[in-house]
């Protein structure tokens, strides 16, 4: 397994921007078209929990697991993304995750933050 398994973010070059902080330098805010957010909700896989418990009794990473939340916090951008853009925005600020258990089957992410539209400032 290769880095890009475990870990996530934006391709470059994308539509929309999609940034952690409140501004953008070099850019302002056109447009605020309000909040926007992804979400998914997966199950648990029988196999990866019976090897999670087994490796819980002797230490080290779950990787099983952690390839799982990886894919599962990409959907639930791409989700984000796919509802920024069908609204206007070309970018979204104060983006963030957040990841619950859903009534003990499986696990919610959340990626939500502020569709905006932002000008490149003269």
């Amino acid at each position: 397994m290769g880095i890009e398994d475990y870990g996530g973010g934006q391709q470059a070059r994308a539509d929309v921007l999609v940034v952690t902080t409140n501004d953008v330098p070099g850019f302002h805010v056109k447009h605020v078209i309000g909040e926007v957010f992804g979400l998914t909700v997966r199950s648990r896989h029988l196999g990866s929990q019976i090897g999670a418990g087994l490796k819980s009794m002797i230490g080290g990473e779950l990787r099983g697991l952690t390839k799982t939340l990886v894919q599962t916090r990409t959907q639930a951008m791409e989700r984000l993304v796919e509802q920024a853009r069908s609204r206007g925005a070309n970018a979204v600020l104060m983006f963030r995750f957040d990841v619950t258990e859903a009534a003990d089957v499986g696990t919610e992410v959340c990626a939500y933050g502020t569709a905006v539209v932002l000008e490149p400032q003269s």
